[in-house]
């Protein structure tokens, strides 16, 4: 049984969707991965134990296998981030602290066939708003590459606040890799992120119709 009050929860909005990861999902990850290896490589942390080439299942079992016991023990929620009903990617709170901090990450990464049409910052804003009106979490960061100008833009568009940059934060794709801390707080969003968001998808389409 999970430590973490609301998980686990699929959660939905329009033809995106948010399942806890399976460990059967690790067909669908490789595939995935695999063919989104180069697309991915320069943003993805080093996983020795989860390489974005391999013909062999077993790393993305044993993977999997860890990533829900974190998850029973209340440290992170991983969710397959679906489109249409087809597994499109992945997005984990993690790192999730209790006490007087209540605060967590939030990482993501998305099937390039999919990308432009709004399923990462719809996703992004599932998860956020799970994690504050559900779960009881006060704080999300979402630490990323000042060169992933794409990832940047979803932290932008759903208003999460820029708060400086940590250096080399994390080995990426050879090295280590300054991050810039974008984060939101409970305060931020008291109508809740995805309505937010919807707001601004909402304006964009009423102004390409004018």
């Amino acid at each position: 049984m999970s430590r973490i009050r609301g998980w686990p929860v699929t959660l939905t909005e329009g033809p995106v969707g948010l399942r806890p990861l399976r460990v059967r999902d690790a067909r669908a990850l490789r595939e995935t991965r695999v063919r989104n290896a180069e697309w991915l490589r320069p943003w993805e942390p080093t996983h020795p134990e989860m390489p974005l080439q391999t013909s062999s299942l077993t790393p993305y079992v044993a993977m999997l296998q860890a990533i829900r016991r974190e998850a029973r023990h209340g440290l992170s929620m991983p969710w397959a981030v679906t489109y249409e009903g087809r597994f499109a990617g992945q997005l984990t709170v993690s790192a999730i602290v209790w006490g007087s901090a209540r605060s967590a990450q939030v990482g993501y990464w998305i099937d390039r066939e999919v990308a432009g049409r709004g399923v990462t910052p719809t996703a992004v804003a599932l998860a956020v708003d799970h994690s504050f009106f559900t779960v009881g979490l006060h704080r999300i960061e979402a630490n990323i590459r000042p060169e992933n100008r794409a990832s940047r833009r979803v932290a932008e568009k759903l208003g999460f606040r820029e708060e400086g940059v940590r250096q080399r934060q994390l080995h990426i794709d050879g090295a280590w890799r300054d991050h810039i801390c974008y984060a939101l707080t409970v305060e931020d969003v008291p109508g809740g992120l995805l309505a937010r968001w919807r707001t601004r998808q909402d304006g964009r389409t009423a102004e390409g119709r004018s």
